[in-house]
């Protein structure tokens, strides 16, 4: 919001961005075999059909399966746990392997937290977390991380260094 403010002006594309963000896809899954989606697993959620079946159009409620596919997080620790985020849950690796098991999946690939290297796989590489963000906030010094698939649906990862930043341009309207 402040961004767009100092950016732009006033909030109108601040606005625009939200309206379109509650039409946008929760997940995505490649070739029946890789679920990918922002945050982690709900459990509310067994089957990708259960996930289908949820009304997207609307704003993001703040609990329940679709804010849970938003912010959850994988974790050290076996089963589901409280978020420290207020929202969503923590989930172990049981829980990503017994998904991808029911699923017919072979991975989860996921963003939502920031990885010094651009990418971290965990839970015995049944999950892999992506972060595209380079240098996040102007502040953490991280690699982004984009993981592309080659014929054979193996990983390859490419990692980026933070460009040099640049002063922001303030434009007025």
């Amino acid at each position: 919001y402040d961004e767009c403010i100092r950016k732009y002006g006033n909030v109108n594309v601040w606005r625009m961005f939200t309206d379109l963000f509650d039409f946008l896809p929760l997940t995505a899954v490649i070739e029946s075999r890789i679920f990918c989606l922002h945050g982690g697993l709900s459990p509310s959620i067994d089957t990708l059909d259960e996930i289908r079946s949820l009304v997207r159009v609307q704003e993001v409620p703040h609990d329940g399966p679709m804010c849970d596919l938003l912010w959850s997080d994988p974790d050290d620790r076996v089963g589901w746990g409280t978020s420290p985020r207020g929202a969503g849950f923590t989930f172990g690796s049981d829980i990503s392997e017994k998904f991808n098991r029911k699923n017919g999946l072979t991975l989860i690939s996921r963003a939502h937290q920031l990885v010094m290297e651009g990418y971290n796989w965990s839970h015995d590489q049944n999950l892999i977390t992506i972060f595209s963000a380079p240098n996040y906030c102007y502040r953490c010094g991280n690699q982004a991380g984009i993981m592309e698939l080659d014929e054979f649906m193996q990983p390859i990862f490419l990692k980026f260094d933070p460009a040099p930043r640049k002063q922001e341009s303030n434009i007025t309207r």
